[in-house]
């Protein structure tokens, strides 16, 4: 598809609640403020359009992963995690904060675009906009509301002039609605709007269509069903009955979720899965057609990226946009701390799988027990960099062919110097270093790193892996790139700029939920052409194919799609399809909703394993997780700015916080 352009202008002052400012898929130049005149513009429609997507760059990225992945079976604080890290993990280390549990990330970008698609969908009829372009407002609108509605219940369809109209002055009270209302008034309606008037194919690279918009519709039938049901009486806020206005049951809700998903896949447009798991993942093949709407970023403008360009050396502390979106690097650990046995240093290097390391979130031991226990499963080798290769001689006058490391043995340039294996290789447990064992380096007995017979690489199994030291991500780390060239290959002469911001897009959206949807419905008793088998079955069977292997960095070729077919159990249940989740969307912000959707947070979540940092046995930790903890925190900062009574704001504020 030809890639068009249109422009922003950027920050919105017409919203009531409290953005910023994409790419070489749309470009954008900074305005003051918008007023609903101007919207009756072709300038005015194209800014307002392009302003809906520019602002899912203030939501994704760093600290919407801390509000969603730490406290869930996928992740637990790191050894360098600061205190939101700590607060979003419900393990007593931090505190049930609103202040500084940041959620702040989710409910103030979203207000400011909310506003501005009431005020392109009333101004819609006066400019003759066309519909599939109002589409994409009615899309976003209902976008957020479901995220919103998600995390924290019931939320203001009124921001200051009446339910769902736009305000362009400052509104400094609100009054929440229920959930039902937020679904049945704005949710369900907007998006059969957007499936019914958005176009199959986008109308520049990224941006929504039939297919995005059937996603979410499926996704919000599959949400509101489990709050109809209620299977675990978590309660709800603002406290009403959970009974739908219009009189369906949960299983209407179900059914509906499975149709609507089946349509999408039956008639997906131009998307669908990718051949691998690889090839979904790998950075040089990027908005590819299983991804159905991204936070986009762009390498070469730091304003319009949010973030410091990647050629822009190691001055990542002042760019405008911030440090958010790094947050896959969050869950990095700090792999420059291992060095070989001979005393080589491993290098911080721009390159997908390694990039900066924060040491911000670690994943749990169930993560390498249970869900990605599988090594014939390509999710993992997909997701994780699961070995560091040498890399002394990469800008550096080392030109050594080879270094001594575990077991006395030589590595090459460019060799596996360390491998996290998923289970202890014949059962056994490696050997650690400690100060009474001197055939290895201190500092490796400090990383508990062992060694396995006849192997060159150090070791680190399941029942090791720490707070300190795990593997790092691969799915969605920043890509290689010397100087200020962009086309993402790897780097053969230089370390690139490793300290440099993640410019890659950031996926919201992927072909592939498509098929989880459709199984969770079925498993809750929808019924249609696919059963939650063999729904599963398409994405296990893609799994097991392989074309590349990111841990032994090389093309292969393998096909275990008989195995892992064979291999899922003949009755589906929640539990299988959450394990099923988490290997297809491990790490990117999935799993807190998943988790309180399914109202299986306690049961999935309430404690966990892993080993402290500089301890080598396993610990389990519990997790304090109360049914009001299943709504989150509204943002402290919005709850002072409300003009209202002491009492009206505590009403206001979620029940336990």
């Amino acid at each position: 598809m030809k890639n068009r352009k249109i422009t922003l202008l950027g920050a919105a002052a017409l919203a009531s609640l409290a953005i910023c400012s994409c790419s070489d898929v749309l470009d954008e130049t900074p305005r003051a403020s918008f007023t609903l005149d101007y919207f009756t513009t072709t300038e005015g429609i194209q800014g307002g359009l392009t302003q809906m997507y520019a602002h899912l760059r203030n939501i994704y990225g760093g600290y919407y992963l801390k509000a969603c992945e730490n406290g869930t079976d996928e992740y637990t604080y790191a050894h360098s995690a600061t205190n939101n890290s700590k607060d979003n993990d419900f393990s007593g280390e931090g505190q049930v904060n609103p202040s500084s549990m940041r959620t702040d990330v989710i409910w103030s970008p979203v207000f400011i675009n909310i506003n501005t698609a009431n005020a392109l969908i009333e101004q819609a009829s006066a400019s003759g906009l066309d519909a599939s372009l109002v589409a994409e407002a009615y899309f976003f609108r209902a976008f957020d509301y479901f995220l919103l509605v998600q995390h924290f219940g019931g939320v203001p369809l009124d921001l200051g002039s009446g339910e769902l109209k736009s305000n362009s002055n400052p509104a400094r009270s609100s009054v929440r609605d229920v959930v039902p209302d937020v679904y049945t008034k704005c949710i369900f309606p907007d998006l059969i709007t957007a499936i019914n008037d958005l176009p199959e194919s986008p109308r520049l690279v990224g941006t929504a269509t039939k297919t995005v918009a059937r996603l979410y519709l499926a996704k919000a039938y599959l949400t509101y069903a489990w709050w109809l049901e209620n299977p675990k009486n978590i309660p709800t806020y603002p406290v009403c009955d959970r009974v739908d206005p219009d009189g369906k049951s949960a299983a209407n809700y179900f059914q509906m979720a499975y149709d609507v998903a089946m349509e999408a896949i039956n008639d997906p447009g131009p998307f669908g899965l990718q051949e691998t798991f690889y090839n979904m993942c790998i950075a040089t093949n990027e908005r590819n057609s299983e991804m159905l709407l991204w936070a986009d970023h762009t390498a070469t403008e730091w304003f319009y990226s949010g973030a410091t360009n990647v050629g822009n050396a190691n001055n990542y502390g002042d760019d405008p946009g911030g440090n958010n979106f790094n947050g896959w690097w969050f869950e990095n650990w700090n792999y420059p701390e291992l060095t070989m046995a001979d005393g080589t240093k491993t290098q911080r290097i721009d390159l997908q799988g390694y990039g900066r390391p924060w040491i911000r979130m670690a994943p749990t031991y169930n993560v390498w027990s249970e869900t990605f226990a599988d090594e014939k499963d390509s999710r993992r080798d997909g997701t994780f960099q699961t070995t560091i290769h040498a890399n002394w001689h990469i800008g550096s006058t080392d030109n050594a062919a080879t270094h001594k490391n575990a077991n006395g043995m030589n590595v090459e340039q460019g060799g596996i110097i360390l491998t996290f294996v998923p289970k202890a290789i014949d059962g056994t447990v490696y050997a650690l270093d400690t100060e009474e064992d001197e055939t290895l380096p201190n500092d490796h007995g400090a990383l508990g790193l062992g060694v396995a017979p006849g192997r060159a690489d150090f070791v680190v199994d399941p029942e090791h892996i720490s707070r300190r030291v795990y593997p790092g991500p691969f799915k969605m780390s920043g890509f290689s790139q010397e100087s200020d060239d962009v086309t993402h290959t790897r780097p053969v002469s230089t370390l690139g700029a490793p300290n440099a911001n993640n410019v890659r897009p950031y996926y919201v959206a992927k072909f592939s939920e498509l098929y989880l949807v459709a199984a969770e419905a079925a498993v809750k008793g929808a019924t249609g052409s696919m059963s939650a088998r063999d729904l599963v079955n398409v994405l296990r069977a893609r799994a097991g194919k392989w074309n590349y292997s990111v841990a032994e960095d090389k093309a292969i070729s393998a096909d275990y799609s008989a195995q892992l077919v064979a291999a899922t159990p003949a009755t589906i249940d929640m539990k299988y399809i959450m394990l099923e989740r988490s290997r297809e969307f491990f790490g990117e912000g999935y799993r807190r909703l998943d988790l309180i959707r399914t109202q299986m947070w306690e049961e999935l979540a309430g404690s966990f394993k892993i080993c402290e940092a500089d301890e080598w046995t396993l610990k389990e930790f519990q997790r304090e997780i109360k049914p009001e903890y299943y709504l989150s925190p509204i943002p402290q900062s919005q709850i002072d700015g409300l003009e209202m009574s002491d009492e009206e704001k505590a009403a206001y504020q979620n029940p336990g916080y």
